[in-house]
């Protein structure tokens, strides 16, 4: 992997040192041993660290995210994903739990009524730290007030940051958030795929211990972010995709997402740095439809978190696939033109803001889908635009750096399709009990 000379802007680095990362692939089969040069180069040389500091920047008013939940608009009845939440709550109170990248003492909750076409009134709301299922550690709960009020409105379209608490919570630990709605609220800005349990009861219990919810739902709704008092040389990463990114097929509450895995391997080689999932479960780069496209959402869910300076960009494979099959039947199939065009477009933006964008290759998709309704996903002319997209991303240099995610979980003998041990039948996207080792990249074999 090829590292380009640091921009004017970006922070100055420390690079790990080079017999660290050597070690690491000696201890790969021979065969895996460039793959995971590049995820070594691609993870941690390419978001180098700076030495971590005790002196907290919240006094100050620095803030970094260390958790965040792109939000989505609710699709039209004649999309085939159902939704599997209620479409409005009335006198509930919700409580999600969220694992965060880095700690800190003092945090901040961000709710967005984006997508909403009326006020959000917000009767009481509260965090802590989670202990299990829908429980929170005694002595943790903190009443969230929004401009030092218990009870907000948020305007249609807009967000909110919630006024700072002191809550020291560790890295990689868990908050529960939770809020009451006092009125009808249709729940209009969501994260679908949000792959952890969120708890809905009657009445206002925003303060209970634990809670035994009416309901359950897998999604987030309008919690989009956390953030905690940042450090001098605070920085985080974000990781902007697609259901590979956004965890489409990891355990419900196991937290082993791809960007989690990194979050955890950053964590173990003492390099504290935030590590934002900016995936959207059917994400496209040109088109909306389960979130809006790459192009338009990329100034949100990218350049506007405080101290990120990396993203690694991984999406292009449904604006490949769902043309032509039930997903979008009527859409053009984009070219492979266009896609590099999009592309482009990304880098030119992140370049202009000082920030590194790393490349992600397209996984296989062979036989994705096959006899389900959403069969069509996958012909050989969406094979080839494939391949082209990704000897782009590779040699075209226009990255500061390419992660080939594609060379890792493809079948040698086969290669538009994946590995049958890493992935699920229908798609490559890394399955459970495959994840950990495909994120790790370690005794990987077909």
């Amino acid at each position: 992997m090829k590292i380009l000379p640091k921009r004017p802007g970006l922070p100055t680095t420390r690079a790990r040192r080079s017999e660290e990362l050597l070690a690491e692939i000696a201890r790969i089969e021979p065969s895996r041993r460039q793959t995971m040069r590049l995820f070594c180069a691609g993870f941690l040389a390419a978001v180098v660290l700076m030495a971590s500091s005790s002196a907290r920047g919240g006094e100050n008013g620095e803030w970094i995210e260390i958790r965040s939940a792109s939000p989505q608009p609710v699709w039209t009845p004649d999309f085939f994903a159902p939704l599997n939440f209620p479409r409005n709550l009335w006198n509930q109170t919700i409580r999600q739990t969220a694992r965060v990248s880095v700690g800190g003492d003092k945090l901040r909750v961000v709710l967005s009524n984006e997508y909403g076409s009326q006020p959000l009134v917000i009767g009481a709301a509260h965090v802590a730290l989670s202990d299990h299922g829908s429980a929170i550690k005694d002595g943790s709960d903190r009443v969230l007030t929004f401009s030092h009020k218990e009870s907000f409105t948020i305007p249609p379209g807009a967000l909110a940051i919630s006024d700072p608490v002191d809550l020291t919570v560790p890295p990689l630990g868990s908050v529960a958030v939770s809020f009451f709605l006092p009125k009808v609220t249709p729940t209009a800005t969501m994260h679908w795929d949000g792959r952890q349990t969120a708890y809905i009861v009657a009445g206002n219990k925003v303060a209970d211990l634990e809670i035994t919810p009416n309901s359950k739902t897998e999604s987030r709704l309008f919690l989009s972010g956390i953030l905690v008092d940042a450090t001098p040389d605070a920085r985080a990463v974000v990781t902007f995709g697609d259901s590979i990114t956004d965890g489409d097929g990891s355990t419900v509450d196991a937290n082993n997402r791809w960007p989690d895995l990194l979050a955890e391997r950053l964590q173990a080689n003492g390099t504290p740095m935030a590590v934002l999932n900016e995936g959207i479960s059917g994400a496209r780069v040109l088109t909306d439809r389960m979130g809006v496209n790459a192009l338009a959402r990329f100034d949100e869910d990218v350049l506007t978190h405080p101290h990120a300076d990396t993203v690694i960009l991984m999406m292009g494979i449904n604006d490949i696939g769902w043309p032509d099959s039930v997903l979008d039947p009527e859409a053009p199939a984009p070219s492979t033109d266009d896609i590099i065009a999009s592309y482009q477009q990304l880098i030119s933006r992140a370049h202009n803001h000082g920030m590194r964008i790393i490349g992600a290759t397209l996984t296989p998709f062979a036989v994705a889908f096959k006899g389900t309704p959403l069969e069509g996903y996958y012909n050989e002319d969406k094979e080839a635009t494939r391949v082209a997209v990704n000897e782009w991303i590779r040699n075209s240099g226009a990255f500061d750096g390419v992660i080939d995610f594609d060379a890792v979980v493809r079948d040698p003998p086969i290669q538009s399709k994946c590995c049958r041990s890493t992935t699920r039948a229908t798609i490559c996207i890394p399955m459970t009990p495959a994840t950990r080792r495909w994120q790790s990249l370690s005794t990987l074999s077909c």
